[in-house]
């Protein structure tokens, strides 16, 4: 056993992370989906999305060939429409609420129909969107992922100059560094911020991190309102013995380096387990076979009914040939000359309240890589540095997302612990209403 990079040739990297879900391949594929949508009266596809995107209308206007009124509709909503076509989990909001599976028939593709209403007007920048005249009023947004994103251009709609301090050296966050990138590549995510930043009125300086580079009162001096939207990102530790072992390595910086080194400068072993079930485990599972790794086990403590991930993103790792190994808990991690050799669980059972309790039995594998995927914790350092009233460094805020600190509102991961890109996106939509009346 032995972790290596460069495993594989230049085209079979290119395969092993091409599209997973590729776009229609012609226009008469789009309207043949699209016109067997019903356009419920009471539209439980937009019911379900938390950004409230009106789907029979964008998908009646792709009937009508009306692709740019589609993308409007889609992106006046959502602005991060384009990407969340390609990450959304469909399946447990618009799609899995389609009325079609109530017929046991297919449902409506509706992701797939928002990527082709979507990704031409990001791609050749379409106009969709006009600025109001500035008003003079400035604000700060902290990170340019989806939710400081989406209030910037909500606010900068309304004639708002908005600046953005990005710790890192390009925007989009989540969708840029933390998402597998069969999902969505690097130039997509750059085009995407491309787009909302076009609009005008919005400067990303990059490099900028809270806390190193600039500080909150600073910002306080010298904008008229300030939005924190720095999200989530330390992962959470094991607890277990062996985690400093060689070939140990966390999920996040596992994807991050995958999307900001290239494929074949990321090492991978031969036999890996992936601790967690999340959306981030399957993400590093898939990769690391992906990526060259002979033998990937994802590895959970609960069942399959408690599995974060959706059903597909299981099916995903499955047809990658993961294995999976369920009610196994990370008791300690074993290694020789310093690097990780086996990774020992004890086998649990759920009780009656649903907690994990060991039965005595030990399930061991053999390993050479170990990725934990066991969750992400907020920045409660920065938080409580920053005297923000916060839940174990998650913001805490009011019904308008005013944070514990006059003219200081925050939104998305860094208040909700970690949803979704959608949920991050109307954050940002709603900080931002709560913005334009603290300042109007």
């Amino acid at each position: 056993m032995a972790i290596r990079n460069n495993r594989l040739t230049a085209d079979e990297y290119k395969e092993q992370f091409s599209d997973i879900r590729p776009p229609f391949e012609t226009n008469d594929a789009a309207l043949v989906e699209a016109n067997r949508c019903l356009y419920c009266y009471d539209a439980p596809c937009t019911k379900s999305c938390p950004t409230g995107i009106d789907v029979p209308k964008f998908i009646k206007q792709i009937t009508t060939e009306n692709l740019r009124g589609a993308a409007y509709t889609i992106l006046v909503s959502n602005i991060m429409g384009g990407g969340c076509a390609k990450v959304c989990p469909v399946e447990k909001l618009c799609e899995g609420a389609c009325v079609y599976n109530l017929m046991e028939e297919e449902a409506i593709p509706i992701a797939r129909l928002q990527r082709f209403a979507t990704e031409r007007a990001i791609q050749e920048q379409w106009p969709l969107f006009t600025r109001k005249p500035s008003t003079g009023k400035k604000v700060a947004i902290i990170g340019a992922g989806p939710s400081g994103l989406s209030c910037a251009h909500a606010l900068s709609r309304e004639g708002v100059d908005v600046t953005i301090y990005e710790k890192e050296s390009k925007g989009g966050g989540l969708m840029t560094y933390g998402i597998a990138a069969y999902k969505v590549t690097p130039q997509f995510c750059q085009e995407e911020v491309d787009y909302i930043t076009s609009i005008g009125g919005i400067d990303i300086v990059y490099n900028q991190e809270l806390g190193k580079n600039i500080s909150l009162e600073i910002l306080q001096n010298s904008y008229d309102a300030v939005y924190l939207a720095f999200g989530v990102g330390l992962a959470r530790q094991l607890g277990i013995p062996g985690e400093q072992l060689h070939g140990v390595v966390d999920a996040i910086s596992f994807i991050y380096d995958i999307r900001t080194k290239g494929y074949p400068a990321i090492p991978v072993g031969d036999q890996v387990a992936v601790i967690g079930m999340g959306m981030t485990a399957i993400d590093a599972a898939t990769q690391a076979k992906r990526l060259g790794a002979k033998e990937v086990t994802l590895v959970y403590r609960r069942t399959q009914q408690e599995m974060p991930c959706t059903e597909a993103e299981l099916n995903i790792a499955k047809l990658d040939g993961c294995k999976i190994v369920w009610l196994a808990a990370p008791k300690e991690i074993t290694g020789e000359d310093g690097k990780a050799t086996q990774l020992v669980c004890n086998v649990v059972k759920l009780d009656a309240a649903g907690i994990p309790v060991a039965t005595g039995e030990i399930i061991t594998f053999a390993v050479d890589m170990v990725i934990k995927a066991a969750g992400q914790m907020p920045f409660e350092e920065l938080v409580s540095g920053n005297q923000l009233d916060n839940n174990k460094g998650r913001v805490i805020i009011d019904g308008h997302s005013t944070t514990s600190i006059k003219g200081v509102f925050a939104g998305g991961d860094c208040v909700n612990g970690g949803k979704e890109v959608v949920d991050a996106v109307q954050a940002g939509k709603d900080s931002a209403k709560a913005i334009l009346q603290y300042l109007f």
